[in-house]
């Protein structure tokens, strides 16, 4: 009797575990058919999830995915091992190795209907460009040498106005948690499409899970969280939070979230803000330039300001120690991750907010 109670529970976690994979399909084929149906999820139903799972998610200071994350690997680690050796032992039979494998069947449905309901159809909906107006149109070399020299300036300007270490590198002096929610917040006050509840980024425990993939932030779909890279050079924590909420508010297109975060950025009023957008912008725009015209570049380039050179170079320290086959494995499996949410371009499509910089100074 016993035995046919395992085996029926089994039948209905499997039935549950493919209904939720055939439902997550389907909502994807839909949302692709559909951009009217994606667009009304994104800016409807979606908003529900992050006004429920963000808020509460946002009572915890730490993050909560990171937790469990490792809580997650332990148990499934912990739990195989443990099976493996009763197997061996013959102390467990077919029944309780088949109930492990339907149980962690069931948790990878439920985690890929979650990634569906809060990121997967977001790729699909209206983007930001075509709801704020600010589009990317052709322009000539000397087109962006005018943006990367206005760039330039405005680095200059504020380099003097952070503040820095004993060895002249940017440090943080506030918070860049909610300064972020400040600057999506007021950036929505000018673009309808950025209206609505950000619940705070958070630097993750372990930043050194990000650094081995040469990722500066990552948004959350299963907890609905904004984290990043609490370990990168501090001139970079504000623009990849910003990047990371504009992920949350439904943008998921690499250059949107890039180019929002460079809005949100240079039009916080913060100075550390201020200067973690110029500066992520001006090196996205500087290295279009260097592939189209290398004489504009250097003059360019002999213009920057000392004090931005030294947290350039800082910034190159930190992200060189992380060099090695885990960062090309990962950036391998995001550029195949993110052609198959339809950007073509896959890791390249971050550069395309340069586009995007030189449309809104055209304007």
């Amino acid at each position: 009797m016993k035995k046919k109670k395992l085996n029926l529970s089994n039948y209905v976690k499997n039935f549950i575990s493919c209904a939720l994979i055939a439902a997550g399909f389907m909502l994807l084929f839909v949302s692709r058919l559909s951009r009217e149906f994606s667009h009304w999820y994104s800016t409807h139903l979606y908003q529900v999830w992050v006004n429920v799972t963000g808020r509460f998610m946002g009572i915890f200071p730490f993050s909560v995915s990171e937790v469990l994350l490792y809580i997650l690997l332990a148990v499934i680690l912990g739990s195989g091992i443990w099976l493996a050796l009763r197997l061996l032992r013959k102390n467990a039979g077919k029944n309780e190795a088949v109930s492990w494998l339907v149980n962690l069947f069931l948790l990878a449905a439920v985690l890929f209907f979650s990634y569906v309901l809060n990121c997967g159809i977001n790729y699909n909906r209206d983007s930001f460009s075509q709801s704020s107006g600010i589009k990317a149109g052709d322009y000539t070399p000397a087109d962006l040498k005018v943006v990367c020299s206005q760039l330039t300036q405005e680095l200059n300007r504020l380099s003097d106005e952070v503040m820095r270490d004993s060895e002249g590198v940017m440090q943080l002096k506030n918070s860049a948690c909610e300064g972020a929610v400040n600057a999506m917040t007021m950036l929505g006050e000018d673009y309808p499409g950025l209206v609505g509840y950000y619940p705070r980024p958070k630097g993750l425990l372990f930043p050194s899970l990000l650094s081995i993939q040469h990722l500066s932030g990552i948004y959350s779909p299963f907890t609905i969280e904004a984290d990043y890279n609490s370990g990168m050079a501090d001139y970079n924590i504000p623009f990849a939070a910003c990047h990371e909420l504009s992920h949350l508010r439904g943008f998921m297109q690499e250059e949107e979230a890039n180019f929002i975060a460079f809005l949100a950025c240079i039009e916080s009023g913060d100075a550390e803000f201020q200067y973690s957008g110029y500066l992520s912008g001006w090196t996205y725009c500087m290295n279009v330039l260097y592939a189209v015209d290398y004489d504009a570049w250097e003059e360019v380039r002999d213009g920057l300001s000392d004090a931005v050179e030294a947290d350039i170079e800082a910034n190159s320290d930190y992200w060189v120690g992380y060099d090695g086959t885990v960062a090309e494995v990962a950036n391998q499996i995001n550029d195949t991750y993110l052609k198959a949410n339809g950007q073509e371009d896959g890791v390249e499509s971050y550069d395309q907010m340069v586009d995007l910089i030189v449309g809104y100074y055209s304007e």
